[in-house]
């Protein structure tokens, strides 16, 4: 039974459909998809291309290594995607490049407040600008780093998103807690045993009382993110939510 009549809708443009769901199809993700809290549609954009050999690239003007994906062949599969209507003019486009603004809690949490995104994966050397501009795709990268493929990146971004949907996670009170959620990395975790190798659990956890244990969490995630991400102590900092 479908948990929603239209169910958020994850389009994924890729010259290897082959590669999905993958780890789209397991764990909380997985479950979700088979529930129908949302939808996975893959798109072959060798289907668009205009010659009898699936020619999707070309050299890139000005010289230089790789090949680049062609604008027509592309933007045909994009436009294969968009509804004529006003569901379709809400769905987000997004194009998973290295030279994109880094993707954050916040995209992620706006963009399952739509009906769904496009996510277009990059290959070769990268995409013809024009069919980016044209078509009004969201340059966004998962990580200062460069893989062979947009595809990995399209699995955690909808990963991301998956989890955020309203009846996929039982515990709304553990998203709140997590990472980035209020600014901070999250605090340090502890279970059974309560003694492992020379290794203790913190006393405090142990005190039973959830005012102290608050606090002494709170000041964990402050000096987590201080020591491994400075980016986001400084932006926590402007926020005025130091003092808390």
């Amino acid at each position: 039974m479908m948990a929603h009549a239209q169910p958020w809708t994850v389009h994924i443009l890729t010259l290897f459909p082959g590669m999905f769901p993958g780890p789209l199809g397991h764990g909380l993700a997985g479950t979700a998809l088979e529930k129908g809290f949302w939808s996975l549609k893959t798109v072959d954009i060798r289907r668009f291309a205009r010659d009898k050999h699936g020619t999707v690239d070309g050299p890139p003007y000005g010289g230089g290594p790789g090949m680049v994906l062609r604008p027509d062949v592309l933007a045909s599969a994009i436009d294969s995607t968009i509804g004529t209507g006003e569901q379709g003019a809400e769905v987000a486009r997004i194009c998973l490049t290295p030279r994109g603004t880094p993707v954050s809690q916040a995209h992620v949490k706006r963009w399952v407040t739509g009906p769904g995104v496009i996510l277009v994966c990059g290959r070769f050397e990268g995409i013809d600008q024009r069919v980016i501009e044209a078509r009004g795709l969201e340059e966004v990268c998962v990580g200062d780093f460069v893989m062979s493929s947009g595809e990995p990146a399209a699995i955690a971004l909808t990963d991301g998103c998956v989890r955020l949907l309203p009846g996929v996670m039982g515990n709304s009170e553990g998203v709140i807690e997590e990472s980035f959620e209020r600014g901070l990395l999250e605090y340090p975790q502890y279970t059974r045993p309560r003694s492992w190798q020379e290794y203790q659990v913190p006393h405090t956890l142990l005190s039973g009382d959830h005012e102290v244990v608050r606090r002494w969490r709170q000041q964990e995630a402050k000096r987590a993110t201080e020591e491994r991400r400075p980016d986001l102590w400084r932006r926590y900092q402007l926020s005025g939510c130091s003092s808390d």
